[in-house]
């Protein structure tokens, strides 16, 4: 057995302890993986105070869902940073959300977008939003993960413990999918 081997032993028996609710266990695996979790909220987020807020509501996460954790599907980190990404792009879209202003189209001046684009632009990325809610959330997850967060399939599959090959057809059929949705099909 590795020491990487043992690590994950260690961390996926404190995440059964922490199911049980162990709270000892709880501040051991914040010691272990807080700074990689961090680092994750922080990829997705870009703001060092909003990915702080993150990575609390992360804990509180695993805290719940932990006995839910199973060691024989994936690795505790991986399980671990599944729940940060995720939480990340969740708190990113909720900004987006609140920046959108919907008086925009009343505030255009001369030098801005002609307003018949910016009705278009807005209504393509509404009609984008339908479809990708559209998708199964793993495609979902992925397709956001490889084209807005820059990760590589590679990055991908072994997050997910998968072979490329399947990381590679779920994005594939995804995007199919989702080319369909957005013609109408």
């Amino acid at each position: 057995m590795t020491g990487a081997d043992a690590a994950r032993g260690r961390l996926s028996d404190d995440l059964a302890l922490v199911g049980g609710g162990d709270r000892a266990a709880l501040a051991r695996v914040y010691d272990r993986t807080s700074a990689k979790l961090f680092g994750v909220v922080l990829r997705v987020l870009h703001d060092r105070e909003a990915a702080e807020d993150v990575l609390q509501e992360v804990y509180l996460k695993i805290w719940k869902r932990a006995a839910s954790f199973d060691r024989d599907r994936a690795s505790p980190i991986t399980w671990m940073a599944t729940i940060a990404r995720n939480s990340a792009i969740d708190m990113r879209r909720s900004r987006e959300r609140r920046q959108e202003e919907p008086d925009s189209l009343i505030q255009m001046t001369a030098d801005d977008v002609a307003a018949d684009e910016m009705i278009r632009d807005h209504d393509e990325r509404m009609q984008l939003a339908t479809c990708m809610g559209e998708l199964e959330e793993h495609q979902r997850q992925f397709i956001r993960s490889a084209f807005f967060d820059g990760f590589t399939y590679a990055e991908l599959a072994e997050r997910a413990t998968v072979p490329l090959g399947t990381m590679k057809s779920w994005i594939r059929r995804g995007l199919e999918r989702l080319r369909r949705c957005l013609d109408g099909e």
